[in-house]
Order: structure tokens, then sequence, then C-alpha cells
């Protein structure tokens, strides 16, 4: 075994005498530099070894921008730049006070934005980085599945289409292999493979003997030898230019900053007519520019793009914990509305645990369990065989039917499947069905193998729908689905070992039976080749094939996915079944689960459903017409996933589309969210997917689309209150300014009030629990603007009481003859007290009442947040107005007994107003209501 150095850094450094100019040396060459076995690769020591002196696989992470740029960043807004601003003017004209009051506001939210938008990011990368991608690799001359962080320079890596490259790789074997490697060379279109070396001086891109990191497999399968990792991959030099960043920004954010500078020019249109008009009723400048100030302060939302971030950080990390892994955030926000989801079948929606049920062959059906033959069918037009009760004292069927054991031994040596050191079978859930299947009826697959030497396949692809292998004595094993299969076979086997002539009506009625029962049916065949033939070719499964049988697998619902289902229907989502099987498993298994509507006659469920070959025949308008009404999608070809999504996108639905394979890109990339496995998904749809299964199952949709609701119901509710306590504050004084009358509050008074708000009432709203009954309403209009007509309502009615409240308890104080600043705590206080009603009446706390009373403190927990930041309010408000400290700060005075009684009594009044504003706007809360 040759010794590579290991880099002082800990990182890899590839010997010049080994690796120089792989893409120019031989294979063989190749693998005696690096001391790798052409069939057994590295044994598990030296492969150790090697990643203690060279380090793992990855690159080198690159820092984003320094800490303090991102800081700094956080000011980058026009609102902010607004109240820096004036807090600069302020200080220049000596009132040091609200100077620093002012930037005291910017800086908690520039703190609060920063630390949420380092914990999103954060959460994001580290969520990214979780989906381990995982490569086969020969080691010690066993095939291995490995994470790629272990791969070294020696080891032999198999891909196969929807792979991505692990590791800079010279190809040792490639069978009409294509790598898209447009992320490296910029080459739109997927490139052949080869094993040929190539002249030292050709480009990168011409090199078809390699494979580089990064790129992915889009057809065929190939063997290469790992020839440089991490850094030293082409990808990892060129990598000193990139960065490791997620992109925070979505069409939310940017709606909320076009909705915040649209409200900066407002502001300011009123600040300057409040100062003006001041000047012209004979007030001091400095007196109305401190209006001014007090008006703009208090009108501005400066912790908006805070609290979107937060709540947007946490859905993240909501929808983790129950297995949907976000990769790009306005998926979060999509989600919420979601009115379509296109599910696949098997895995999502069904168990994926496949179990042989039923087998046809030589004119008979047989029952897996127990092996016993069934009577055939006798009547004289084609009907299918149905399953009996089995005879214990029939002959064995393997020994009297030939047809049964070639269909099994078909099965067992047209399979990649394959068992593991600890005897688990590892491999593709059908392929290891039919490993079982022949294994239970007595068949042995290493004996088998001995027998029947593999010497080459076509591996199964989506768009041809079979796979085929060429074995030592010239014979050609086909499985696939039963149209393909059937369209290339000219006769049948008999029970009696004889060839037939192909009765394909008959077989086609037995399909439909086992369909209809809920099975996924695979058919088999057998061809012959030329005795020397080691290479297979399409051409050679094209035509004269025999066929040999059939077997049924059953692959259950998942119990979860059912109820998952219903979900999504009682909340107006619409799913669909796009699935690559049989018209009639497909319809089977979409009544079980609830899919379609109730049958006319009250029994079962009607499912309207199309197959593949049907949409075919469609022009786009058809294909329009139809696809809103259909419930499954039936022999459906990728290319087709595709044409579905922009037909549903084009009637106005928002598509959530799953996928796993390597063709299921497109589509992914085309739908609003487009959903990848985490466990069976190549790597190919990963990258395309903005979302992630860990768990590949259906639920993790429903509960992801669950916590994108929560998520947009969240920020409605910041909205209906953050809105109007500014429109309240800035209302007062646009009144009193454009009425001569004395300010109710100050400048500085209304910050204080705006820090308290921001931080401690307002951001907990982001962190509320999901309503209950949230998955019981209609999605959202993806189209819906941030201040709908009826939010606008209920800002404009609470905003008016503030101002009311405001003005009133500032006039009482007056009017029994208390100083200025005891009338101004007086409003001030009063404003807070009835904002903690309003608030609780937007909560989850609020909505149902009489629960929280039953359940006392368990339900207080559920919102400790938001309990928390109440009491802290409270407690803050408490020491502004009663120690002296701060009435010297803020121009406050004590309030006694009796004025605090008066300064809570706005919280009765404000019970009926919030149940009104409830009224005038329930998409804040309609789901709450309907649960009492």
């Amino acid at each position: 075994m040759s010794t590579l150095p290991s880099a002082p850094s800990g990182r890899q450094i590839q010997p010049a005498d080994a690796l120089a100019d792989p893409h120019a040396r031989a294979g063989p060459e190749l693998l005696a530099s690096l001391g790798s076995d052409p069939a057994a690769g590295l044994n598990a020591t030296e492969a150790e070894a090697r990643l203690r002196r060279q380090g793992p696989n990855t690159l080198t992470s690159r820092s984003g921008p320094p800490a303090w740029l991102r800081f700094l960043g956080q000011f980058h807004d026009p609102l902010l730049y607004t109240l820096l601003a004036v807090g600069a003017i302020k200080a220049l004209i000596g009132d040091p006070r609200e100077a620093l009051v002012i930037w005291s506001v910017t800086l908690i939210n520039a703190v609060i934005g920063y630390v949420q938008e380092n914990r999103a990011e954060t959460a994001i990368a580290a969520l990214a980085r979780s989906v381990r991608t995982e490569v086969t690799v020969i080691r010690g001359g066993q095939p291995r599945r490995l994470p790629s962080e272990q791969l070294v320079a020696g080891d032999l890596v198999q891909l196969e289409a929807g792979d991505k490259v692990p590791a800079d790789l010279r190809l040792l074997q490639a069978r009409s292999l294509q790598v898209d490697e447009s992320a490296l060379t910029g080459e739109s279109q997927p490139v052949a493979k080869g094993t040929a070396a190539a002249p030292l001086n050709t480009p990168l891109a011409e090199r078809s003997g390699m494979t580089f990191a990064g790129s992915f497999i889009t057809a065929g399968q190939g063997q290469g030898l790992v020839v440089a990792t991490a850094d030293a991959t082409e990808v990892g030099r060129i990598s000193t230019s990139l960065q490791e960043q997620v992109n925070l920004s979505t069409p939310l954010t940017r709606q909320f900053a076009r909705f915040s500078t649209t409200i900066l020019w407002i502001i300011l249109v009123l600040a300057l007519l409040t100062f003006l008009v001041g000047l012209l009723r004979g007030r001091a400048p400095a007196e109305m520019f401190d209006g001014a100030v007090a008006l703009a302060v208090g009108a501005i939302p400066e912790e908006l793009p805070a609290i979107v971030t937060i709540t947007l950080a946490i859905g993240v990390n909501r929808m983790a914990r129950r297995n949907a892994i976000i990769r790009k955030l306005p998926a979060v926000e999509a989600l919420g509305s979601t009115t379509v989801i296109c599910s696949d079948k098997t895995g999502t929606l069904t168990q994926n645990r496949m179990t042989v049920r039923e087998v046809y062959a030589g004119g008979v059906v047989l029952r897996l369990e127990d092996l016993w033959p069934e009577a055939p069918a006798a009547a004289p037009e084609p009907q299918a065989p149905e399953p009996d009760a089995a005879d214990p004292f029939a002959a064995d069927p393997l020994a009297d039917n030939v047809a049964l054991r070639e269909t099994l031994l078909a099965g067992l040596l047209c399979n990649d499947a394959r068992p593991s050191q600890d005897e688990t079978l590892l491999g593709d859930p059908t392929e290891t069905a039919l490993l079982v299947a022949a294994q239970s009826a007595g068949l042995d697959r290493d004996r088998s193998l001995d027998r029947h030497p593999r010497r080459d396949a076509i591996p199964f692809a989506a768009e041809q729908q079979f796979m085929a292998t060429l074995h030592g004595n010239a014979r050609i094993l086909v499985k696939g689905s039963v149209e393909t299969v059937l369209a290339r076979c000219s006769h049948q086997l008999g029970a009696d070992g004889r060839e037939q002539p192909l009765v394909a009506p008959t077989i086609e009625a037995v399909v439909t039976a086992m369909a209809g029962r809920g099975q996924r049916v695979l058919a088999f065949a057998v061809g012959r080749a030329e005795p020397r033939q080691t290479r297979l070719e399409p051409d050679d499964v094209a035509a004269d094939l025999v066929f040999l049988g059939l077997q049924g697998m059953l692959d259950p619902p998942r119990p979860e996915a059912i109820q998952a289902v219903a979900a999504c229907q009682a909340a107006g989502i619409t799913v669909k079944m796009i699935t690559g099987d049989h018209l009639e498993t497909a319809r089977s298994i979409a009544r079980q689960i609830g899919l379609g509507r109730p049958a006319a006659a009250g029994q079962g469920r009607e499912v309207r459903a199309l197959e593949g070959r049907e949409l075919e025949a469609m022009s786009p308008d058809q294909l329009a017409a139809c696809v809103g009404e259909t419930d499954v999608f039936a022999r459906v070809a990728p290319i087709q996933k595709l044409a579905l999504v922009r037909a549903l996108q084009a009637g106005g639905a928002v598509v959530a589309m799953t996928g796993d394979g390597v063709n299921d890109a497109p589509a992914l990339k085309q739908a609003d969210i487009g959903i990848a496995m985490g466990r069976g998904g190549t790597e190919v749809a990963r990258e395309a997917a903005d979302m992630l299964l860990t768990d590949d199952n259906f639920a993790s949709i429903e509960a992801a689309v669950e916590e994108g609701r929560a998520i947009a119901l969240n920020l409605r509710k910041t909205l209906a209150f953050v809105l109007p306590v500014n429109g309240g504050a800035s209302m007062t004084i646009l009144f009193a300014a454009l009425f001569g009358l004395e300010l109710p509050v100050t400048a500085l008074q209304v910050l204080w009030l705006n820090m308290i708000n921001a931080l401690l009432m307002s951001v907990p709203l982001a962190f509320e629990p999901k309503a209950p009954l949230l998955m019981q309403q209609p999605p959202r209009p993806p189209g819906q603007p941030l201040l709908t007509p009826a939010l606008i309502q209920r800002v404009l009615l609470i905003s008016l009481f503030n101002w009311a409240l405001i003005f009133s308890l500032f006039s009482w104080g007056q009017a029994q003859g208390g100083s200025l600043e005891l009338s101004r705590t007086m409003a001030i206080q009063g404003l807070v007290l009835s904002q903690v009603v309003y608030l609780l009446s937007i909560s989850q706390i609020g909505k149902q009442p009489l629960r929280w009373i039953r359940r006392g403190w368990q339900q207080f927990t559920q919102a400790p947040v938001l309990m928390l930041g109440l009491g802290l309010a409270l407690l803050l408000q408490v020491v502004f107005s009663q120690l002296g400290w701060m009435n010297a700060f803020f121009a406050t005075a004590p309030l006694g007994m009796t004025q605090w009684w008066i300064c809570a009594l706005p919280m009765l009044p404000m019970i009926p107003l919030a149940v009104l504003a409830e009224w005038i706007d329930p998409t804040t809360g309609r789901h709450e209501r309907s649960a009492r």
C-alpha cells in the first residue's frame, strides 16, 4: 500500500507522483500508484489509516462577513436610518437624553435582529449538513454504504443515476454514463463519460474519463477510483471564492421591507405637517420639533423586521423537529398557502415494506405464504384466476411448475439487492421483496449466482421501465412494468417448461385482478444471448422475449398517512397521487387512504384516475381542464410530472410536489414547494428541492404545512398588535399639533413605549404555539397583501380607541389638578395596561380563556415566552413611574393607588372592543373561535 503524506493543518495533500494529471493516465496505472486492488479496493484498515492522515472528505468552510459587519447590517433599514438621524439631531441641539433613548431603541432592535438571524442561519446550515450524502464503496471486496466524508484516495466508488459525485474520480467502468457538470464547467447539458485517458492538456470540460466532485450522475452506471478529495478536488481549488451562506430573504421579508418604506414616507409627511401646523399656530419651534419627533418615533414600527426573522427562524426549527428540513427559506411561507399536494405513492403514502403476496406463472395464481397452485381460469373469455384455499397434499409447486421456478429465479438474479454483513438486506424495497420471495421458496442467492454469473446489466430507469441482466449461460433476464415487458414478448413459458404463444389478454386480466387487490405487479421474461456475449444492449431485449410470470407485491398504506390526508382535505388542500404503478394498484391504495369522494351508491370511494398514455394524448388546454378533477395519475413518466405541475399552477394552485428520482428534478424546481425524500431520494432530487423529509412520510408534509400556516398566522397577529399601538400614539400627537393642544406624551415617553412594545410584548407573538384547529381552515390566498381590508379596519378601530384612551386619561389627570408629568404618566400606563388585554385577545390564551382557567398553570407553561414578556413589561412599567431616577429621566411622576385603578379602567372596554375587532377581522383567530 502506498503512503500518503498528511497536511500540517489536517487537510489532505495529494502526492504529485501518484495523482498528477489523473485524466491522462490509465486506470491500472493509477490503481497501482494508489495501492488499490481493481476488484477489492482498499481494505478497511488501510482506509481508516488514510482517513486519519488525510482528514475527512469535506471542503474547508469559508467564513462569511465578520460578526461586526453583520451586526451593522441590522441598521440597514430606512426606518432605523430615520431614528438614528433623529437621535443625532437631538444630540446636536443639546438633548442627550432623548438621543440616548432613541439610539437605545435602535440598538435593542439591532441586537434582537442580529441574534435571531445568526440563530436562523446557523440552524438552517446545520440542518443542511445533517442530511448526509452516502456512497457505495468497494472495500475488502464488499460493497458498503458509507458517508461521503469517509472517502479516501484509492477508494473504488460505484456510481448510478441520481448520485452526487462525492470526490474527483478516474473512471474505471462506465455504462451509458452521463454526468451533469454544469456547476463546475458551465455546460448546460449532461456529458457522456467513458474510461479512456485524455491528452495531458485537455480542458477540464473535455476530460471524459473523469467525474468531478459536486457533479451529478443523470444516467447510466459506472465505477471510479478516488484520486482527489476535499480541497484537492477541482471544486475545492476554486472554492476560495465561495462562502457557505444562508439567504434569509424571502418574498415575505421583501414585502415587509416595501411596507416599511411606504410607512416611512407617510410618517415623514405627517411629522413635517405636525411641525408646520404647530409653527403656524405660534408654538415654539423646539416644542414642535419635539412633537414631530414624537410622532415619527411613535409611528415607526421598527420591530417588524426583527419579528419577521424571528418567526421564520422559529418555523424552521419547528419543522425540523417534525421531520421536515427546510433548504430554502421561502418554502416556509409558501407552505402556508399550499392548495394542492402531489405525492408519490411508494414509501410516502405507503410503508415501503414490499412483500410478494401472489405469483402468476404457468397459468396459475399462487399465494406465496403457502406456495400451492390455484385452479386456472376455465372461462373462454380472458379472466383472472383468483387464489383459493391451499391444498396441503398438493405436490411441490417448484417441481411441478417450471414457469414458477423460472419466475422466482428471474426475480432473484435480475436484482441488485444483497445481504449485508449483519444478514440484513440492502437495496431497493421492491428488489429485497423479490429476494425474500425466492429465498422463501428455497432458492439460494449465492448458489444461483454461481450457476448463472452476471456478465452485464442494463439498470432500471424511469423512462424505460425495465431492468435487464446478462448471465454466463447465454441467458438474458428482464423485469419491469407489465406493459413494457409484454410488448417485448412473443411467447410465454408454460408450467411444463415449454414455450407457448403469448396470450396477452389473459395476462392483462390477471394483472388487473392483482392490482385491484392493491398489489404492485412486475412482469418477468427471459431472452437468448450469444454464447460469448459480454455486453448487453437495449436492442438485445427489444423483442422475441419469453414471458415467465408475474409477481404481485403488497405495500400497505401508512396509518399516519391516512390521517394526514384527511387533515389536508379538512384544511382545503387537495391531495393527488402521482405514481409509476399500475392504474388499478394506484386506485386501490387511493381508496384506502381516502382520496376521491364517496361513491354515489354510498359504498366505498369514487377515485378519478388517468394513465400517462392518456396524458400524452392531451393538449395543454385539455390537461388544464382535467387535472383539477383527477385524483390519481398512474404510469406517469417523470417529464409528465412537470406538465402536471404547470397545469395545476395555470389554474391558480399553489403546488407542493414530492419526488425522489433524478428525473423528478424539473418538476421539483417548477413546484412552489419541491419536496425530496431524505432517505430514499437521489442527490439530484435533494439539490432541486426546497424541503427534505427525513422520514419520507406524507404525514411530515401535512405537519410542515401546519407549521407554515402557524407562521403566517403569527405574523398577522404581530401586525394586528403593533400597528394599533403605533397608530394610536401618532394620531394623538398629530391631533394635538393640529388643534394646538398640549402633547399628551413626549417623544421620550413614546420611545419607552416602543421599547417595551417591541421587546417584551410583540416579539413573544412569534413564539406562539400553533392553534389547535389550524388545519380546519382553507389555505391563505398566495397573493394576499399584508394589510387586508379587514385588518386595516381592525387597526383603525384599535388605533382610535388608543387615541381616545390617551387623551381621556391625560385630560382626566389635568382636570384633577395633576401635574403635566402625572397626566402623561397616566396616559402611558393606561395605554400599556389596555394593550395587555388586547395582546391576550389575539393570543392563544385569549382564544380559549375557559380552558386556560380550568387547566391553570399547566396551560400557561405552553406559552412561556408570552407570559414572561407580559410579566417583565408590567414590572418595567412600575419602575417607569414609581422610581425617582426614572421620573427624572422620562419626565414621569409616581402614581397613587387610585390613579393606578383609573389607568386600569380602560382594560374593561378593551374586552368587548377586542371581540368586535375579532368579528371584523376573523383571519387572526377564526379557527380558535370554531374550537369553542
